[in-house]
């Protein structure tokens, strides 16, 4: 029999609409860039999402931080309907209220100062594009990055995203960019000890999320606001995934430990800002940072469309109308606290802010306990090879959060890689 009447005979055996039925049609029509898909989801609401085969999952990883109030919320829907039933899309050419209104609900729950603006664009990564265009308008050659890093795969953003299996397919990459080591003050200070004349920016996360979410040390986000600040240098802080409530308030370089006072240059902001929509954000801190990139010098297309402005607007007011941060700080502490609290001996630490949690595990079986939770219901992440990441919507209630922690509990203790 032929390999075409091999692949027949299978696909025949396959029942139409099966999640095994459209993974066939997947393969078959999209680019092989993020493996086969887990599994083919058709529907969501809360909470939860459901696959082709009827099987309900609770999502603990909210489209990788993105889907802040959950599946289907009626504002949030209502608000995307309305919008597109006025006016969907407009170029740049021209500008709309809800544009408009967004930018200033940024720059205000930014606490950023008179001459702040935003450049609005469709991704994290288009945002740190954006952030790399500044730095290099500077004038300056260098930007400093840390490593660990994660800020993107386009090629100014993936320039300083530090993990080489991303970097060396695509290299040469833009150059003028240096990784110091993740949090050591010591090797920051280096960079500045000539004046840091030709630094253009130092580029952190507050919290590395792909990295297995690590908090800057505490200290950390200053000394770089100081060195940067006395060598005329800007500081720019990636709040793709972190920032729009994630750890419990509005940016995380906001809590005391984190950043507390400190003041940035830029920061850049995606995944939850839209609810789900695809919508991304610059914000530059007062005039110099803001007048880095003129006329132009940057655009896109669809960025700052009336669509995604308004889903913005409408998850920011949830946010607020629900008091979602205090949700978020209060079922995240929560969850943490009780996986912490079963003691499982696959589990040597559990970190975080908010509803961004890591879950380190004691070998690397990362891969296997998420394809475990999978089977039983449920959505998480294994970032690194012994880090689960959870990042689930602000909506998710401590009922729904112990269902996890009881799978957790009922884990093998002897768990072992697979050879």
């Amino acid at each position: 029999m032929s390999d075409d009447e091999l692949t027949l005979t299978a696909s025949s055996l396959v029942a139409p609409d099966s999640g095994a039925h459209w993974s066939q049609r997947y393969a078959a029509a999209l680019m092989n860039t993020f493996g086969p898909p887990q599994r083919v989801l058709v529907r969501g609401e809360g909470a939860y999402v459901w696959d082709a085969d009827g099987m309900r999952y609770l999502d603990l990883l909210g489209g990788i931080a993105v889907n802040s109030l959950g599946h289907g919320h009626p504002t949030l829907t209502a608000a995307v309907s309305a919008q597109l039933g006025t006016l969907g899309h407009v170029s740049n050419f021209f500008a709309s209220p809800v544009q408009i209104a967004l930018a200033e609900r940024l720059i205000g729950l930014a606490g950023a100062p008179e001459g702040s603006r935003v450049f609005f664009a469709n991704s994290g990564t288009e945002a740190n594009e954006a952030l790399f265009k500044m730095a290099r308008r500077t004038g300056r050659p260098r930007i400093i990055a840390l490593d660990g890093s994660f800020h993107g795969r386009t090629m100014g953003a993936l320039a300083m995203t530090s993990k080489l299996a991303y970097r060396e397919p695509f290299e040469p990459l833009p150059g003028g960019v240096e990784f110091v080591p993740f949090g050591d003050s010591a090797a920051l200070e280096a960079v500045f000890a000539d004046g840091g004349g030709d630094v253009a920016a130092v580029v952190v996360e507050t919290i590395q999320g792909e990295a297995g979410v690590r908090p800057l040390p505490p200290g950390y986000l200053a000394l770089a606001r100081e060195l940067t600040a006395r060598a005329g240098a800007l500081l720019a802080v990636d709040e793709v995934q972190t920032g729009m409530g994630r750890t419990g308030a509005w940016f995380a370089h906001h809590h005391s430990y984190l950043g507390g006072g400190v003041v940035p240059d830029v920061v850049t902001l995606a995944k939850g800002l839209g609810g789900g929509i695809p919508i991304g954000a610059l914000i530059a801190y007062g005039e110099h940072a803001a007048s880095l990139l003129g006329r132009g010098q940057h655009g896109t297309t669809f960025g700052g469309n009336p669509v995604a402005a308004a889903a913005a607007l409408a998850t920011i007011g949830v946010i607020e109308r629900d008091g979602l941060l205090a949700q978020v700080r209060d079922v995240g502490a929560g969850l943490r606290g009780a996986v912490v609290a079963l003691g499982h001996p696959l589990v040597v630490e559990v970190r975080g802010e908010g509803l961004l949690i890591a879950i380190e595990l004691a070998r690397p079986v990362a891969a296997q306990v998420a394809a475990r939770a999978l089977d039983a219901g449920f959505i998480v992440n294994p970032c690194t090879p012994s880090v689960l990441r959870l990042a689930p919507p602000f909506i998710l209630t401590a009922r729904q959060a112990a269902t996890f922690t009881a799978f957790l509990a009922g884990l093998p203790h002897d768990l072992e890689p697979e050879s």
